[in-house]
């Protein structure tokens, strides 16, 4: 098994088995990343195979600042960005007050632990789009409101109220699968 430097290398001279141990490596990591930008398992699974393919493109650029699955997950982040912006965002502009009457009375404080992280993972890729990417770059890949808004061009605001939308859609959409799965398991 060869190491990282080792993989990197050979990765260069465009060696196939090299190729496939990196994909192999970090595939299951960054097919996680990419569900979080995408609808389904199968619109991941494609920005998975083309962000690899820009990883083998340019993997002679990486110069092992940081870390090598951090590069990958950058690499991955912007073509799903991208592919997004090609399908051009949509960001919702839907009224808070008329949002505030779907949400529930005692929001959970701690979501992670009332929520199976399946659930929540598939709450978030129902999300409508311009949501589900600012929640997901603020929550999961930490950018501030700024990074966001110039990543995206959009105003600070919108990514803030964005972010606060989402997270109240998400609330909602737990909450009521879980009722849900309550009545179902009464029955």
């Amino acid at each position: 098994m060869l190491n990282e430097a080792e993989l990197i290398k050979e990765c260069i001279r465009h060696q196939r088995s090299a190729q496939y141990a990196l994909y192999e490596r970090y595939s299951p990591v960054m097919l996680t990343v990419c569900m979080r930008y995408s609808k389904n398992l199968e619109e991941a699974e494609d920005l998975l195979q083309e962000g690899f393919l820009k990883v083998f493109d340019k993997i002679a650029t990486f110069r092992g600042q940081g870390s090598l699955e951090g590069w990958i997950r950058r690499i991955m982040i912007n073509h799903a960005l991208n592919a997004l912006k090609a399908k051009k965002l949509v960001f919702l502009d839907e009224d808070p007050q008329r949002m505030s009457e779907f949400l529930p009375d005692d929001p959970p404080d701690k979501e992670e632990e009332l929520y199976p992280p399946e659930m929540m993972m598939k709450a978030v890729q129902e999300l409508p789009e311009g949501y589900r990417i600012v929640f997901n770059l603020y929550v999961f890949e930490e950018l501030s409101h700024k990074e966001i808004a110039d990543t995206l061009n959009i105003s600070e605001n919108t990514s803030k109220s964005q972010l606060s939308r989402a997270r109240r859609h998400l609330r909602n959409n737990l909450v009521n699968r879980i009722k849900d799965e309550q009545n179902r398991a009464i029955k």
